[in-house]
């Protein structure tokens, strides 16, 4: 206890003597902070992508170390600005995320207006989640009201305007749009004069107003083609293509979506040109390390105090033997005990790793099974989509159906199909569209034969739904353990039965099959246990198994539910 007195109070004078360099270090460290942070927004402004991430990278390094939420809000800002620039949506989405969390420390409306505008462009343009972007877009509407800023705020209305009328919620989105006409001149910026015209253009084809319609449509594409803004005058020329295809004007309808097209694929060939430059920097796995260092970093710090203890003790021993020779054994026995539960809490800290390795990568293959499915749902399927239309327009026009057009359709046709099934195996539509219960239904009755018939059982209303992430892993969970007793169990007979109980989901899964030793999970690598278990562990649920040889397999699943969110997340917009 004296040793440790002394440790003390060593460790306070350190501290004291050390804190005015801290401070000179702190300011010097935010000082540098915020000139990488300048640097960063230059080459992105410049298009130097690569090396502004690099710079904005060290600006967050920087940032951290003096403990500047702003700063780190900034950084995480221009990172997010970066990755969305190069189409890295899903990057741009976290990272904006991560900034809004720190903006939303300060008192930087600037720049929580940004955060929540893009964070909207993301949802809506992106992830075609237009509440959700819409909610963003309103929060970047009260900062930018809150600081006055009428530029922003007819960017923002603009946007708001956008979202609306991208789902037919014209009526909604008119008052916005009424706005942005009276002030666009006055605040509004010339890199949105297409956009403007083509909303007009639409509010007018809603209205029916063929002739004032087709004015704002044309005047949009002009525009376009005289200025940079290449993506808005795409969308002019979709927008126009299903306005003339309304109005029966085949040809010229067929035309702007050939433009469309054309201009669609050279921004596509633009975007893979820009993330080819990119050397591929994951600042998501930086972080991570910088985590594993912080913790290995404490570990060796109490390690040294540790050994200092020990050493100090070995002195007052040898001068003392006589009298502290009882003492210097019970210390020895308490260092011994210290060290052993620091090696127990680096195993702990090492088997969290591990656990979190195996969550990031099952995240990892939901996460790509989703974005390959909607690649293919959005992208594939669309492309296919446009191709028939084009079929469709052209037999119109010629009134033909030779025998290679009727080929062609059905070629058509079987490509859609099969992609549209790839795409539902790789995320079932029936988890999206009607939730987990009538998905697992469905999973057991696919599943089910003449030799082994899964039979379900839920108390819960089939229609229930929770939150999107919870059924998306509970889903894969129960798929992959009827997979092992479909592999492995050699039953006839399996159950699934699922129930609440006080806000947590009770799943069993019990089967007939051959069953297995319990207590060699270790070797069955197969049967994917540790992964289940991590799992399951990262939604702070249990998992129990119970198995003998020949006497059939018996698994309890229980975690707390997460509901569907009512509370929508941020949203951003590039500097």
């Amino acid at each position: 206890m004296f040793q440790k007195q002394i440790v003390i109070l060593f460790l306070l004078l350190v501290n004291l003597s050390g804190s005015t360099v801290y401070a000179q270090n702190k300011e010097t460290t935010k000082t540098l902070a915020q000139t990488l942070e300048k640097e960063a927004n230059e080459l992105m402004k410049s298009g130097y992508y690569e090396k502004s991430l690099i710079k904005s990278r060290l600006a967050l390094n920087q940032a951290i170390k003096s403990k500047d939420n702003n700063l780190i809000a900034g950084a995480y800002n221009t990172i997010a600005a970066n990755f969305d620039q190069l189409s890295e949506y899903d990057k741009a989405f976290f990272y904006y995320n991560k900034g809004l969390k720190y903006a939303n420390k300060t008192n930087n409306d600037v720049l929580k207006n940004w955060l929540n505008n893009n964070l909207g462009n993301i949802y809506c343009f992106d992830k075609k989640e237009y509440e959700k972007g819409i909610y963003y877009y309103k929060k970047s509407l009260q900062y930018s009201t809150k600081i006055k800023d009428s530029a922003q705020i007819v960017f923002t209305k603009l946007n708001l305007t956008w979202a609306y009328f991208d789902i037919n919620r014209f009526k909604e989105g008119a008052p916005y749009l009424q706005y942005i006409n009276k002030y666009h001149e006055k605040h509004g910026d010339e890199s949105t004069v297409v956009a403007l015209n083509m909303l007009n253009g639409m509010y007018q084809s809603f209205k029916n107003d063929t002739k004032k319609a087709d004015y704002f449509f044309q005047k949009a594409i002009e525009k376009g083609i005289q200025g940079t803004e290449k993506s808005d005058l795409s969308y002019s020329h979709f927008e126009y293509s299903k306005f003339l295809l309304k109005n029966s004007d085949y040809k010229n309808a067929y035309k702007n979506l050939v433009l469309y097209n054309q201009i669609s694929e050279e921004l596509n060939d633009q975007e893979k040109r820009n993330k080819a430059n990119v050397a591929g920097i994951n600042l998501e796995i930086d972080e991570y390390k910088r985590e594993i260092d912080k913790i290995e970093t404490e570990y060796k710090t109490t390690q040294f105090f540790l050994l200092q203890e020990q050493s100090r003790n070995k002195k007052v021993v040898i001068v003392l033997i006589a009298i502290l020779l009882l003492l210097s054994f019970l210390f020895y026995f308490y260092s011994q005990n210290m060290q052993l539960k620091q090696k127990n809490r680096l195993k702990d800290i090492q088997s969290k790793v591990q656990e979190n390795i195996i969550n990031a990568s099952i995240n990892g293959q939901e996460l790509e099974r989703k974005k390959i499915a909607a690649f293919l749902h959005d992208n594939i399927s669309a492309l296919l989509s446009s191709a028939g239309l084009h079929l469709y327009a052209y037999t119109t026009k010629n009134q033909t159906s030779s025998q290679e057009i009727i080929k062609t359709k059905a070629i058509l046709e079987e490509a859609h199909d099969q992609v549209r099934d790839l795409s539902h195996q790789l995320m079932p539509s029936l988890l999206a569209r009607f939730g987990l219960f009538d998905a697992l239904d469905d999973l057991c009755e696919k599943n089910s034969n003449s030799m082994l018939h899964f039979e379900y059982s839920s108390s819960v209303h089939r229609k229930t739904r929770y939150d999107e992430d919870f059924e998306i892993k509970i889903y894969f969970i129960i798929t992959e353990l009827l997979n092992n007793i479909i592999k492995h169990s050699q039953g006839t007979l399996a159950k699934l039965s699922i129930h609440e109980n006080n806000a947590f989901l009770n799943i069993n899964i019990i089967d007939n099959g051959k069953g297995f030793d319990t207590s060699k999970f270790d070797i069955l690598e197969g049967f994917g246990i540790n992964q289940i278990k991590a799992r399951i562990n990262n939604l702070t649920g249990s998992f129990d198994i119970k198995s003998k040889i020949d006497s059939g397999t018996a698994i309890k699943i229980v975690v707390p539910i997460t509901y569907q969110k009512k509370i929508i997340r941020p949203a951003f917009q590039s500097q």
